[in-house]
């Protein structure tokens, strides 16, 4: 994305005052009659997400007023970018607690376009940052874009070999080692979940294991799994037409943990770190695996495929494997996995899941200060013999007498992930209404808090 947060300008910033609607009348007796009558005209009440431009006598724009409605938020500095007209900015007045850089990371992401495949780009308003340190703003902003860059382009453009070429390039760009298993050669490997899923695909869409590390030895590990579905037909358990539309943003999981894990590099934190995609096509040819076959993992567990659509649960399986065998000190896995979480939750709150009580407040309460909701839900274990199979030691397609979905699903992928702290999140990682801010399409979750969360363990 391009840089909408400056450190200098050769411009004259434009000054925005923030105002929540109690502070509006007071703002009012000090400004000046172009400003009073400014706000008359536009009837502004500092309602959250207005904004009026007073102009001055000549006509240029002089001050700017933005509404953040009955209380502080810095989230709602996401809406901003799209009141305003192309120039740079800085924010003049703001209510007290609200950190200079929350308001210009929110900025930063509100101004967020996905302008691939359009002939010319709108030209964007500009933050003069005051206060903050710009460049830490600008990584996590980039990180974000990133990740939603990923999940909006088409899967004709993403797919596994596209994920393994941005994987190289952030390992590359930070000093980091990477390893990758394709095709056949996952077999070698002992990758036989994510070939099998995989393996259905044209060869130029074979599946791959792709393992970033960085880090100093001795180091606590940080373990980030990302589920890499580059697009879902529900394998021969084909989805109807309906189901498989936004299926290009299987790869959600993916595209988080690369972007949280370039967080963590550009941050230097002091941790090793390990992140780890299964990249694969669940595609529909005469090589597809079928509902009913049993299936070998990197653990040893036999799974048996109730059904072809449940195959993120799958490649994360051989995943969480992996990350248990280098026994990490934390892993967070990430996957768009169950449509019962968005029954459960909605859109834009994902649910994750822990045993881990001291985690799963601390999950919770950066959340919460980054503006990045989650919810926590159980790992209730009266659903484990839900998963229960008569011919293999575990089955991808729970019961329907257990109906939870969201929370078998996560049921099965603690039998793989490794011991102690470990968390995971069902994300849907997009927008399914357009909203300033928050444009339709691609959205990074959960990443923001974790990298506080990070910041505060290891930091």
């Amino acid at each position: 994305m391009s840089d909408v947060i400056l450190e200098a300008s050769k411009d004259a910033a434009i000054p925005v005052h923030a105002l929540i609607e109690a502070e509006l009348p007071a703002f009012l007796e000090a400004a000046s009659a172009l400003v009073r009558g400014a706000v008359r005209l536009a009837d502004f009440k500092a309602k959250a997400g207005q904004a009026v431009t007073a102009l001055s006598a000549d006509g240029a724009p002089e001050q700017v007023l933005f509404g953040l409605g009955t209380a502080a938020d810095g989230a709602a500095f996401r809406a901003l970018p799209a009141k305003l007209a192309p120039g740079t900015y800085r924010i003049a007045r703001a209510p007290a607690g609200l950190a200079p850089d929350q308001i210009a990371l929110a900025f930063a992401l509100g101004s967020y376009r996905f302008d691939r495949y359009k002939t010319h780009g709108a030209e964007r308003p500009m933050l003069l940052a005051e206060g903050c340190d710009a460049e830490a703003v600008r990584q996590v902003a980039h990180a974000c874009a990133l990740a939603r860059d990923m999940v909006n382009t088409p899967a004709n453009d993403m797919g596994p070999l596209q994920i393994e070429t941005i994987a190289r390039e952030i390992a590359e760009q930070f000093g980091a080692q990477i390893t990758v298993f394709a095709g056949e050669g996952l077999l070698e490997a002992n990758y036989p979940a994510v070939h099998a899923v995989g393996r259905a695909a044209a060869p130029e869409r074979a599946p791959r294991m792709i393992e970033i590390s960085w880090g100093e030895a001795g180091a606590p590990l940080v373990a980030l799994v990302g589920k890499g579905v580059v697009f879902d037909t529900g394998g021969l358990d084909i989805k109807p037409s309906g189901g498989m539309r936004l299926m290009k943003k299987d790869m959600g999981g993916a595209a988080h943990a690369l972007a949280l894990g370039r967080m963590v590099m550009a941050a230097k934190l002091p941790v090793r770190l390990v992140v780890l995609v299964p990249a694969v096509e669940n595609a529909i040819s005469g090589d597809a695996m079928r509902p009913g076959d049993v299936l070998a993992s990197r653990k040893g567990i036999s799974i048996e495929v109730g059904n072809t659509d449940a195959e993120g649960r799958l490649i994360l399986a051989d995943a969480l494997a992996r990350a248990a065998e280098l026994e990490p000190a934390l892993t967070l896995d990430f996957a768009t996995l169950t449509g019962a979480a968005r029954i459960a939750l909605g859109p834009e709150l994902p649910p994750f899941y822990t045993e881990d009580e001291a985690l799963a407040q601390d999950i919770a309460r950066h959340a919460a200060a980054a503006s990045d909701p989650v919810w926590r839900m159980p790992l209730w274990a009266g659903y484990r013999p839900a998963l229960d199979s008569d011919v293999a030691e575990i089955k991808n397609d729970p019961d329907a007498w257990a109906q939870a979905g969201s929370v078998t699903a996560a049921l099965f992928l603690q039998r793989f992930a490794p011991q102690g702290s470990w968390a995971h999140f069902d994300i849907f990682a997009w927008n399914p209404r357009n909203r300033p801010g928050w444009p339709s399409g691609g959205e990074a979750q959960t990443i923001r808090g974790l990298f506080g969360l990070l910041k505060e363990r290891f930091g």
